[in-house]
């Protein structure tokens, strides 16, 4: 089975960020074949198109919620998601584009997407390519869940 494990966010955006810093160092941990991983800079529609193919999508990418500790790792199917909007407000929410493409009959759509969100503070607001302690120290524990379930998908 195909699998993508795809960092999301911005690095210029601090926190943002912290998804392309767990794939870069992923790249130096993961050799396992049939496993790409890869970055991406934006959300919504233009991630359908990088995750298209394969079998399974695992996503890392970090999500703002009230009630989390900065820092906190959580493990989601795209089910768990509430609606999420992208800083750009001319795109829309994975879940909603990947909605879309199942209603147009696109059958190349991983059948499992896996997010690990690390929670932020303030989401695309702090020009800086510095990730704060609490987010930093999140990344050890993502990178250790994302190859148990590497390990456990092949198994």
């Amino acid at each position: 089975m195909k699998t993508i494990v795809l960092g999301i966010g911005n690095p210029l955006l601090g926190d943002d960020g912290v998804g392309v810093h767990i794939a870069r160092q992923l790249r130096t941990r993961i050799s396992q074949p049939g496993v790409t991983i890869d970055e991406s800079y934006t959300g919504g529609m233009n991630l359908l198109d990088l995750i298209r193919g394969y079998d399974r999508a695992i996503l890392i990418d970090t999500i703002h919620k009230k009630d989390e500790n900065v820092g906190s790792v959580n493990r989601y199917d795209l089910s768990d998601l509430p609606t999420i909007h992208s800083c750009n407000p001319h795109d829309t929410s994975l879940s909603e584009a990947i909605m879309f493409a199942k209603q147009l009959g696109d059958d190349h759509i991983p059948t499992e997407i896996i997010i690990y969100g690390i929670s932020l503070q303030d989401h695309c607001r702090v020009f800086t390519e510095q990730l704060s302690h609490a987010v930093q120290h999140a990344i050890p524990k993502t990178i250790d869940l994302i190859i148990s379930d590497l390990e456990s998908m092949n198994n």
